[in-house]
């Protein structure tokens, strides 16, 4: 597999994904429930707006609370970045 590419993977992994995969795994559920309330006739316009009230704060809760599962048993350290000018 090229670098080049291994390297665009992991940026769009890191993008979606984030530091918290639970908001990325609600941002897809809030997108899935939009289209299933658009599919069957009724404005899917709030439900966007509805999800973001719901996990905002939930998101902001959890790492106030200290409920960040990520640094439990484990030192942060900072992620490594690809060199991505190594091959041009």
């Amino acid at each position: 597999m090229p670098r080049w590419l291994r390297a665009f993977g992991a940026f769009c992994y890191d993008f979606v994904i984030g530091d918290d995969w639970r908001v990325a795994v609600a941002v897809v559920t809030a997108l899935a429930a939009t289209y299933g309330v658009a599919t069957v006739s009724i404005p899917a316009w709030w439900v966007l707006p509805a999800a973001v009230m719901i996990v905002l704060p939930w998101s902001l809760w959890r790492i106030v609370a200290g409920d960040d599962s990520r640094s439990k048993g484990q030192e942060q350290r900072p992620r490594s970045q690809p060199d991505l000018n190594s091959e041009l």
